[in-house]
């Protein structure tokens, strides 16, 4: 027999620390119960693998123009890019991710309306299994029409719903709405009416399901490439909203471009006009002078200062072209209402700065209008994108603020040298000096002429080579295998919470139970120790100990016997009292086999038959003689009448209540007792007291000065745990002298038959095959009783 054995706790000790150890004790005496679970939770998670539907993941990778990350673009390109806009990657995330674009992209891919079948008790997507796909021409207005049967003809023609026939490719009145019904690309089979179901879902609900399920992140800190990556049930449908996505976003791209484009060649072609203009008259002005004057020859030094007022009137001419740009650009930023407003060009200034200031305040204004369309205004991201716009708007403002301040500045200058210029030639002649200014200003026109010219040149080509600026790193492809669910992850889900199904089913049933179950529970309810633990005895012999005996309970006894050393005061003479809370604790079961265990050490032990109303011991040890205490209490009988051997030992000796009275407590209140005890003192070297609970009667109170050792029986599973909470307390009043607890009719919890306590309630379990380690493992136990638990 094999012991793991926690001996008695030291009065106020602290013990509630549970090991794993203890845990594990405590909980695999259930182990039929877990294995139910487990069982129960592998078929669950088989059974939700079966039925769930695989997810697979699509991803696809675009390449951005950043302005901030990647390469700039050479000095060769410079020309066809000039109507390319530097971006910032975290603003194309979000652009990519918005839900404009996300609700072309469903429109565009039939995904408004979409089509399942039934499989496996559930309705499945048939993206690829139906010959047909359904377009929704109206936005839906009122609940959605969900799981709307129909049939394809074998010749995919016509479709059935509702009992009626609708042709494909027309747009045709439903009861769910005006929808067209147009051949699936995707499907190569033929229709064969077997049934399938549409739902005319909300256009919003399923644009925000597909952002939900669409991720865009950038490939690293440094990098300006896009990683799109997508989520769905059916691989293909995922392939085609990443492709369609990018289609459209770089769509979105290109028209911007072509916006800018058209709003850059109007305003040179409209300066052209008035230039030329101004040319024809200043041709015909030449003209009539020269055919009304014959030609003059103009001196060398005229020539000189007709040239640098020329230089000076074109760069006045150039100064006037950047004012005039400068009023367009500030009467867009001070407008309010630009939704849908051309972009104005900034061609001719030569401030970058402002270039980028006008572009950021036209993509803040088309996300502000975004932003109101789906938030309301003191929505904060809206707020936030206000006050970036306005904070822009000054920005603006004081940049031509400056930049016109510096041109009148140069514009004053210029005009200033001009009239010096304009002094000295009043020296030429007359006739000579009109030409001159004729010439002068047909120069001017001529030059600012050439300048719009080369710059819608320049307009044309960027407009002819308009492209994304953005390249296609790698189109959309799904995973191979699905990435959910996780079946690995599925099983040990099912598996923990069948765990924990079990710890905490067990776990209540023994926390809503007001009996006391563990050796824990009795040393946090009392101080007192814990001297000895008794398992239940099926067998229902009175004696479970004896000559030769090797069973776990006998060797229960004998550490017991050990342990009342640490109670003791006298080394000389032992007196115990045993006691318990109420009937049926097994208060005399303990007294009989504890006294016939100390009487197997030869030592002479007299055991006190003592509880009066319920007295017991007498019929376990056959004594028929009805003379005892009480005889001796009321002055019938003496000492040595009441004195009967046992015939299970010879050392052991009993002493039976004797006749029954009804006033037990007077008779053992009138001093007689504590004669009888003093006179077994001089015979016996023990002396054992079974007495009554102490919540029916006060005879242990009245008793337990009278001995040296006070043993309180607590029954597993019996005992209630307010009556082991109330030792101390009851103690203050009615003191019970030196008291030992005593676990006793330890019952096996949960379905095994051999786990005493599972070292977490009592702190041992034992193996029948090994009964010397018992001995060699209590000797070790009890040197140092304190060390056990």
């Amino acid at each position: 027999m094999h012991i793991t054995n926690h001996t008695a706790t030291e009065p106020g000790s602290a013990k509630n620390i549970v090991t794993f150890n203890q845990l594990w004790q405590r909980y695999i005496s259930y182990w039929p119960l877990f294995i139910l679970l487990l069982v129960l939770a592998v078929a669950a998670a088989r059974f939700y693998t079966w039925y769930a539907i695989p997810v697979y993941e699509s991803n696809a990778k675009i390449l951005i123009n950043d302005e901030k990350k990647g390469a700039e673009d050479s000095k060769d390109r410079e020309v066809f890019n000039s109507l390319n806009n530097k971006k910032i990657i975290e603003n194309e995330m979000e652009v990519v991710q918005s839900r404009t674009l996300i609700d072309i992209v469903a429109r565009k891919n039939l995904l408004n309306v979409p089509v399942f079948e039934k499989q496996r008790f559930q309705m499945v997507s048939a993206y690829t299994t139906s010959p047909v796909k359904i377009d929704n021409k109206d936005s839906l207005v009122g609940r959605e029409a969900r799981e709307i049967p129909f049939t394809v003809n074998r010749e995919v023609t016509r479709v059935k719903v509702a009992g009626k026939d609708y042709a494909l490719n027309e747009w045709v009145r439903t009861p769910y709405g005006t929808l067209r019904f147009v051949p699936n690309t995707s499907y190569t089979g033929r229709g064969n009416n077997r049934q399938f179901y549409f739902t005319v879902a909300n256009p919003r609900r399923i644009t925000t399901d597909i952002q939900e399920r669409l991720l865009v992140l950038s490939s690293s800190k440094l990098s300006s490439i896009l990683i799109l990556t997508f989520k769905d049930a059916v691989p293909s449908r995922g392939e085609d909203v990443l492709n369609e996505l990018i289609n459209q976003y770089n769509r979105s791209i290109l028209f911007d471009k072509s916006e800018l484009a058209k709003n850059t060649l109007a305003f040179v072609n409209n300066r052209i006009s008035t230039v030329t203009a101004d040319l024809n008259g200043i041709e015909q002005r030449s003209q009539q002078y020269k055919s009304g004057n014959s030609a003059i020859d103009i001196s060398t030094q005229g020539r000189l200062y007709l040239e640098n007022v020329s230089t000076n009137d074109q760069k006045l001419s150039e100064i006037n072209i950047q004012l005039a740009v400068l009023d367009e650009v500030q009467a867009f930023a001070l407008n309010n209402n630009n939704r849908g407003a051309i972009v104005p060009s900034t061609l001719g200034v030569g401030d970058a700065m402002l270039t980028q200031l006008v572009s950021k305040l036209s993509e803040s204004e088309m996300e502000y209008e975004r932003l109101r369309a789906t938030e309301g205004p003191n929505f904060p991201t809206v707020l936030a994108l206000s006050g970036q716009i306005a904070q822009l708007r000054q920005t603006i403002m004081l940049n031509i603020r400056n930049q016109r301040t510096s041109l009148q500045v140069s514009k004053t200058n210029l005009s200033g040298t001009n009239s010096n210029y304009s002094r000295t030639l009043q020296a030429i002649p007359e006739k000579e000096k009109e030409l001159i200014e004729i010439n002068r200003e047909k120069g001017i026109k001529y030059n600012t002429y050439a300048f719009l010219l080369q710059k819608r040149e320049e307009t044309a080509l960027a407009y002819s080579s308009v492209a994304p600026d953005n390249r296609l790193v790698d189109n959309a492809q799904s995973s191979i295998k699905p990435v959910s669910p996780h079946n690995k992850q599925i099983y040990a889900g099912f598996i923990l919470v069948a765990l924990l199904a079990g710890i905490a089913v067990i776990t209540a049933k023994d926390s809503f139970s007001n009996k006391v179950l563990y050796r824990q529970e009795i040393e946090i309810l009392t101080r007192r120790p814990i001297v000895g633990e008794v398992i239940y005895d099926k067998s229902k012999k009175p004696f479970v100990v004896g000559n030769g005996k090797e069973t776990f309970i006998a060797e229960q006894f004998r550490q017991l016997r050990v342990s009342l050393s640490m109670l003791k005061k006298d080394t000389k003479k032992k007196k115990i009292l045993i006691t318990s809370s109420v009937a049926g604790e097994g208060k005399s079961f303990i007294s009989l086999n504890l006294a016939l265990t100390v009487a197997l050490t030869s030592k002479k032990v007299a055991l006190l038959e003592l509880d009066l109303i319920h007295a017991s011991i007498s019929d376990k040890f056959g004594i028929k003689d009805n003379t005892g205490i009480t005889d001796y209490l009321m002055g019938n009988a003496g000492v040595t009448d009441i004195i009967t051997p046992s015939q299970v030992n010879e050392h052991l000796f009993i002493l039976s209540a004797g006749t029954t009275v009804t006033n037990p407590s007077e008779l053992l209140a009138n001093g007689k007792i504590e004669n009888l005890i003093a006179t077994l003192e001089d015979d016996f070297d023990y002396i054992i007291v079974d007495t009554g609970p102490v919540n029916l009667v006060t005879d242990a109170y009245i008793l337990s000065p009278l001995c040296d050792i006070t043993l309180y029986v607590v029954r597993h599973n019996y005992t209630a745990k307010v009556f082991v909470q109330r030792i101390d307390g009851n103690n203050k009043i009615n003191r019970l002298h030196n008291i030992g607890v005593v676990f006793n009719g330890i019952k096996a919890r949960g379905f095994g038959t051999k786990g005493y306590g599972f070292g977490y309630g009592y702190g041992y379990a034992y193996n029948e095959k090994r009964p010397k380690t018992i001995r060699s493992f209590s000797s070790k136990r009890l040197a140092n009783p304190g060390a056990a638990q």
